[in-house]
């Protein structure tokens, strides 16, 4: 990165006239583990750490003086309680360069074997077209950007899930889908537990699930069914009793686990007549083939969309889908992107109903979700965009036609294949238990991957995909003693298995909108991306400085293992002599973050962070059973806690108690006493966040932890805050016992526009035995003596195992001394920007010595004399090219800024002279030079079209309007993609599909 020599600094304060020292190139004796044990004692100019973070020395000097600390030391030391401050340092690898870092990442890529996967089980080898390896997956433009919860700058990746929701409604046949959910195992779980919440008359919930559906979903719905207290039955769907007192709901799959295509119908009225809702996991392939989901007759569609273009990745991360009919759209799970109108009457995009449940009803929500998987979604829209309806259909023909030839085979040389119809999975009895071992063995030639039916003797299964050749035809049939391909295509007649011309083969349209045929070269694709890309907001453009969501740098380094083959193309059930790269790799990341946490065990299952306090909340209830203190159902959480924890804490089974807040933002400790002596027989656990929510690091923490443990109780520590404790303090050494870890926050793992996400958990030693495990792949620790696993909460061992070689990699390139000075610097970047805005806003909440965490809270309430609001303050930062701060939360009506360490103070310069500048814009609305209506800030944000148009009837210029700032020019400028959206509306008038290409406005739409 080019720096300049000097940097010119606002002209405001005299205090902040520094010149900024040129950056030097640190040189460094490597000695690093990463060389197989040999020091390497050249000296490196590469100091991977001031890529990372921003500040350069002299502005860091600079900086500090602002602050008033004469050292990062001196303000670690004023920031956090001596009693929990760690000064020693942090025992992993010293720094490695770059260049190491990619030859250690080529030798833990070589240890993996990429066998060709016919395992199926819901992952499926894919051809993830290379436009959108590029112009997605690989672009910092789409992996970088937020949630979309500021509209006016996010239409383009909303347009994208758009396509995402329709393409789903299309081929499932049902009217309302999401955006994604996590995996195909927890969309099951949130149907079962929709279908709870749809029918509360019941007093003994029961849910059914029938035989055949995949093994890992039914772990997921019974560990959370369990703490619902919903009864689950499993059994077989032809003898079921559907008239079940309580039935609340009934879970097919569509193919089931064994490929075989079933006609539901009958058994889906039967549970209409008991008032119960009917699900189906089902294969967006193969309903490209099948009849559709809803014109069968299910309430509730749901998925993994990983065979549209998504690496299987060693089990994730991948979208999820889950669509329902009409009647439940207001009760889906997860976030919609729905189509409004904005304050130029023209067309937007959305979330729609995006204040969901656990916000609402946070300790009585049944669901926890605060994520989605919005990269992976936009992948899979963007191959369905690519191949459009008659490309999809010819992949499906010709994985199906494939699999009707092995079957084929595989009864000309005297294997059973049961009869009726299938797709793409063929559960196979082998003649004899010879001809068995010898499949076996023939597989493990032709680096073939089959599934083995477990208590199931001599019986395989074989899933086909559309990356099948006749070359791996041969090998299959090879495999099971069969003819050649060759032999078979030339005589082989459509008999018992194919799904053309029978009852079950789809004769309703798809992908209809114009959207599906437009861009099915690579041209056209390519531009269509770019196309989207320009109109959002992310890191490639300015700063994001959301709280609580640590939008820090994603080094093209740490992201370079994603694309490695070795590593994307691994299936999560693949043999564990296959996964020795991953499992060296997860060992080590493992042990850096106990390290780094003061934990003792992690798991890497949860995908996301509110799984992460699902999972910890589990182990915690585990334990408690264990010693025979099951009873204990009390969770303590503090009013200003997530709104995830106390829903979290719900769908653990546990009854969550409000803790009170102190005006200065801290926890009541008082309070938390009295709470811990009134319910000390029952009290499970407390969830604390720190540093708090507030942005303050609270001087009671250790007397929090003690009361707790002093009640029987154990202590979770949300760690959505970890980025202002790395190497200066660690949870479990100062009385925590158990955290989830965000590692799309602290650990560099990128945010995609809404997802993916990991949320590992790391606990103390007594704990560790109850971590969630597997019953395909137990992970790591969680097969071995004494170990009982309370469950399964992700559908893959290691949830979204591709991603974590980011964080990985983020360690081994920092090592100990930056990733403490990161934490330092992030603390000192949010201190110096409370600072400078003092004397504009109030900053709601410092600590005794006057001084925040890595985050602040700025008040923007009663302006008094005008009507201007957060919401306003928020548009408005979109007209100075930026995106606003976390609004209106844990406080109302206040913005919540988190620069990270990132940011160079150029940067942050420039965030503060627009809020400064906003706030004399609210001035002048004040002192009545400007309308309480009409003026800059209430009709923000200004797009290029209204600044532009020959008409402007506006009080105040364009220049004011679009160009506030002297650094904001026509070369720089980030313009909104629409006017500012209408939320009510949008609400009020649910549409959450491509809208008809004829709608240039809403008034279009309505019609």
């Amino acid at each position: 990165m080019l720096r300049f020599a000097a940097r010119r600094l606002p002209s405001w304060s005299k205090a902040y006239q520094q010149t900024a020292s040129i950056t030097t190139f640190k040189t460094t004796t490597l000695t690093s583990s990463l060389s197989s044990g040999k020091q390497d004692t050249l000296p490196i100019i590469e100091d991977f750490s001031r890529r990372h973070i921003g500040p350069n020395d002299g502005e860091v000097e600079a900086m500090l003086k602002v602050v008033g600390a004469e050292s990062l030391d001196e303000l670690s030391r004023l920031a956090i309680p001596a009693n929990i401050l760690d000064d020693s340092p942090l025992k992993v690898n010293p720094p490695t360069s770059e260049l190491e870092l990619a030859r250690r990442v080529t030798k833990l890529a070589k240890m993996n074997k990429t066998f060709r996967n016919y395992i199926g089980m819901g992952y499926y080898d894919s051809k993830v077209p290379p436009p959108i390896v590029r112009n997605i997956l690989e672009n910092p433009g789409w992996y970088t950007s937020y949630t979309p919860y500021q509209a006016e700058i996010a239409q383009g990746r909303m347009e994208s899930l758009l396509n995402y929701q329709t393409m789903i409604t299309d081929m499932t046949g049902l009217p309302v889908a999401n955006a994604s959910l996590l995996d195909e195992a927890t969309a099951a779980a949130e149907a079962m537990a929709l279908a709870f919440r749809n029918q509360k008359r019941n007093k003994d919930p029961v849910f059914f699930m029938d035989n055949a559906i995949f093994p890992q979903t039914k772990a997921v719905v019974m560990t959370r069914a369990k703490n619902l207290g919903v009864r689950v039955i499993i059994g077989d769907y032809s003898t079921f009793d559907y008239a079940t007192p309580g039935l609340c709901g009934v879970l097919f799959q569509y193919p089931n686990s064994d490929g075989k295509v079933i006609d539901y119908s009958e058994y889906i009225k039967a549970a209409h007549a008991n008032k119960a809702l009917a699900a189906c996991a089902t294969d967006l392939l193969a309903l490209t083939m099948l009849t559709p989901p809803g014109e069968v007759g299910f309430d509730i569609a749901l998925g993994s969309a990983q065979r549209f273009g998504v690496p299987l990745g060693y089990g994730g991360p991948h979208a999820a889908f889950f669509s329902v009919k009409e009647s439940l759209k207001r009760a889906i799970p997860g976030r919609i992107i729905g189509v409004t109108r904005d304050a130029d009457n023209g067309l937007a995009f959305r979330l729609t109903l995006q204040t969901r449940e656990q916000h609402i009803k946070r300790n009585k929500a049944t669901s926890n979700i605060c994520t989605a998987q919005a990269l992976l979604a936009n992948m899979a829209a963007m191959y369905a965009v690519y191949h459009g309806a008659d490309g999809l259909r010819s992949i499906a023909e010709k994985v199906h036609f494939s699999t009707c030839i092995v079957a084929e085979g595989a009864r000309r040389a005297g294997h059973h294949i049961e009869d009726g119809a299938f797709f793409d999975t063929l559960k196979i009895k082998i003649r004899s238990e010879q001809a068995f071992q010898d499949a076996l063995v023939n597989a493990e030639i032709r680096q073939i991957n089959i599934r083995i039916y477990d208590g199931e003797p001599n019986t395989i299964g074989i899933s086909l995909d559309e990356t099948v050749t006749s070359e791996d035809l041969d090998d299959l049939l090879f495999v099971l003693g069969a003819p050649s391909s060759t032999n078979l295509w030339q005589q082989f007649k459509p008999r018992d298995g194919g799904i053309l011309r029978t009852k079950f083969e789809r004769t309703s349209e798809y992908l209809t909108h114009p959207t599906f045929k437009k861009y099915h070269s690579e041209h056209q694709l390519t531009r269509y991306i770019r196309e989207l890309e320009k109109k959002d907001v992310s890191l490639v453009h300015s700063m994001i400085p959301l709280g609580s969501c640590t939008m820090k740098l994603n080094a093209t380094s740490e992201l370079a293992p994603v694309s490695r083959p070795e590593f994307s193309n691994i299936h999560p059930f693949a043999p564990n002599h296959q996964t020795q790269g991953y499992a060296e790799l997860i060992k080590e990341l493992h042990d850096d973050l106990c390290e780094i946490t003061g934990y003792d065990s992690i798991s890497f299952q949860p995908n996301s962070g509110a799984q992460g306090e699902y999972a910890g909340l589990l182990a915690i209830k585990a334990y408690h059973e264990d010693i025979g203190e099951g009873h204990r159902n009390i969770c303590l959480v503090p009013v200003s806690a997530h709104g995830t924890n106390p829903a979290s804490a719900q769908m653990a089974g546990m009854t969550v108690v409000i803790v009170k807040t102190l005006p200065d933002g801290q926890i009541d400790i008082e309070d938390v006493r009295e709470k811990c002596e009134k319910h000390s027989k029952n009290l499970s656990s407390i969830m604390i966040t720190y540093p708090s929510t507030y942005g303050v690091f609270e001087s009671g923490v250790r007397e929090i932890c003690d009361l707790i443990h002093e009640h029987g109780g154990q202590v979770y520590l949300d760690g959505a805050n970890m980025n202002a404790q790395v190497g200066l303090c660690k949870p479990g050494h100062f009385g925590s016992d158990v955290s989830h870890l965000n590692l799309h926050k602290t650990f560099c793992i990128p945010h995609g526009g809404g997802g993916p996400g990991v949320g590992p958990i790391g606990v103390k030693k007594h704990l560790t035995p109850f971590l969630p495990g597997h019953g395909i792949i137990p992970p790591m620790g969680t097969d071995a003596p004494g170990a009982r696993p309370f469950g399964q909460i992700s559908a893959a061992p290691y949830g979204s195992a591709l991603i974590l070689p980011i964080s990985w990699a983020y360690i081994k390139l920092m090592g100990p001394e930056a990733l403490r000075k990161a934490t330092q610097v992030a603390i000192l970047n949010a201190n110096y920007m409370a600072k400078r805005l003092e004397p504009h806003y109030d900053i709601l909440f410092k600590n005794e010595n006057g001084i925040c965490a890595h985050e602040f809270i700025m008040d923007t309430r009663n302006f008094e004399g005008t009507t201007v609001g957060v919401m306003d303050i928020a548009k408005r930062l979109q007209d100075y090219g930026f995106h606003a701060p976390t609004t209106s939360w844990p406080v109302v009506n206040t913005l919540m800024v988190e620069p990270t360490e990132s940011e160079d103070q150029g940067e942050l310069d420039r965030y503060c002279d627009a809020l400064i500048n906003i706030r004399q814009e609210i001035t002048d609305i004040q002192e009545g030079r400007a309308d309480i209506e009409n003026n800059v800030i209430k009709r923000a944000p200004h797009t290029q079209r209204v600044v532009t148009n020959d008409e402007w009837d506006r009080p105040y210029t364009r220049k004011e309007a679009a160009f506030p700032l002297p650094w904001i020019t026509t070369d720089k400028k980030v313009w909104p993609a629409s006017a500012r959206v209408d939320d009510a509306y949008g609400d009020q008038n649910v549409f959450c599909t491509c809208p008809p290409v004829e709608a240039y406005s809403i008034d279009d739409l309505k019609k």
